[in-house]
């Protein structure tokens, strides 16, 4: 970004490139990094650098201060530094006036500190009354801007838009996971989908996505947050980006979480849409009006009550562990490769098109080489319907069954309509989830 010294560059462009770690603070590591970086074009001469590089090393010794978007453009003006006309001469005052502000807000906080103690001793009742109020409420605040609140706003923000997106494809392709062997009601792609319009409509498109969506907002939020904080853990030190094994194991370690707290909901979506094509044919086929389809706590209540009580409810998270585990761990791995091969030259994030393009891209990948997991889980979660002619005693009974009875095809049924949904799902949530987070932070 900086190659080009006359051309004027935002003060969200210096920002995005001091916050060198991105996690949407500066802080003295971040100065260190980019100082200590080989690629790193910037505009200042090797003894400026070294100076820069014996001030930060002494700063990062000790716990220095985080800046955020904010107090960044806050230092700004206070400087009458101009934040829409930034160039190259202002750099080596910016690094300067951040490294003060560090040191000096070090020094500032314990002095606060220790004026707030002798202060405490001369207050009156009503005032010591306010203070925990006070200190409360300041808690709450940092909380609602922290970065954890932030990943898990912007997580559930991204999965809500990329499933709706994708709802029709998603429930064809549940449909195609939980018919037997052949004869098949619904066969190809867009023969099912007129299928579901002349016999459902708009609604048979839309069917259990609500259920859906109120499952993927925890769903999608945990994944997020638990992988950023995977990173951050374990990130090496002196290091902005983990390796490939690193990165696996948070990816890994994300899924699981996610998979635990969301797998109830995840069960009921499957029942209710294989339960609303079953009422819907045998209608058809009857005559006679069948009833409404119940709502997702009553699905859970009868669950609980009839098929085992929490062991009803989690039925199939074994094969679902072992097949979101290693997918979402391949998925990240997958994006964040990618993103890095696709950055235009002399830009510090891809464009829109691109984190589209990658997205898509990784969620491909990752699901072809786990989708007979994804199979196993449909299957192992409508086993215990009435309607199902198909009953499994555990997970490897049913994978010896499914080969047996409808051979390796059987555990890629629905593939074709699994790319058209998972394509467009992953390449809208990684998009939706960094712009919901950039917007977040720099509004913080």
């Amino acid at each position: 970004m900086f190659q080009n010294d006359s051309e004027p560059w935002s003060i969200q462009q210096l920002f995005r490139f001091l916050d060198h770690n991105k996690d949407g603070h500066i802080d003295a590591h971040d100065l260190a990094a980019i100082c200590a970086s080989t690629n790193v074009d910037a505009p200042m001469d090797e003894d400026t650098l070294n100076k820069l590089r014996s001030k930060v090393t002494v700063i990062t010794n000790a716990d220095g201060h985080r800046m955020s978007y904010s107090e960044f453009v806050q230092l700004l003006n206070s400087n009458a530094i101009p934040a829409r006309e930034l160039t190259t001469d202002h750099l080596d005052n910016i690094f300067g006036l951040l490294l003060h502000a560090i040191t000096k807000t070090k020094t500032t906080a314990a002095t606060a500190a220790a004026a707030a103690t002798a202060a405490a001793a001369t207050t009156t009742t009503t005032t010591a009354t306010v203070e925990p109020v006070q200190k409360e409420t300041s808690r709450w605040k940092e909380l609602m801007v922290s970065d954890t609140m932030v990943h898990l706003v912007a997580g559930g923000m991204a999965g809500a838009v990329s499933r709706t997106v994708v709802s029709p494809v998603e429930r064809m392709k549940i449909l195609f996971q939980v018919q037997g062997p052949e004869p098949a009601a619904y066969e190809g792609v867009f023969p099912t989908l007129a299928k579901m319009w002349r016999e459902e409509g708009l609604m048979g498109y839309m069917r259990g996505n609500g259920t859906n969506v109120i499952r993927i907002i925890p769903y999608s939020a945990s994944q997020f947050a638990a992988y950023e904080w995977c990173k951050k853990l374990l990130m090496e030190p002196g290091k902005t980006e983990l390796d490939t094994p690193r990165r696996l194991t948070a990816g890994g370690f994300a899924g699981v979480i996610s998979v635990a707290c969301t797998y109830p909901l995840d069960m009921v979506r499957t029942r209710l849409s294989v339960l609303s094509a079953t009422l819907d044919g045998n209608m058809r086929k009857s005559g006679v009006p069948q009833k409404k389809l119940p709502g997702i706590v009553p699905t859970i209540v009868h669950i609980y009550k009839n098929e085992g009580g929490l062991v009803g409810l989690y039925r199939g998270i074994w094969p679902t562990t072992l097949g979101v585990a290693p997918y979402v761990a391949l998925n990240f791995q997958c994006y964040e490769g990618l993103k890095f091969l696709l950055v235009p030259p002399g830009q510090d994030t891809p464009s829109a098109t691109r984190k589209l393009i990658c997205g898509a891209l990784a969620g491909s990948i990752a699901q072809t080489i786990t989708y007979p997991l994804d199979v196993l889980r449909r299957r192992m979660q409508v086993t215990g319907m009435a309607t199902i002619n198909y009953k499994y005693k555990g997970t490897w009974d049913a994978v010896r069954t499914m080969v047996r009875n409808e051979g390796v095809r059987g555990l890629y049924k629905g593939m074709i309509p699994n790319y058209l949904k998972v394509a467009p799902a992953m390449g809208v949530s990684f998009l939706t989830y960094e712009w919901c987070k950039d917007s977040m932070i720099e509004c913080r």
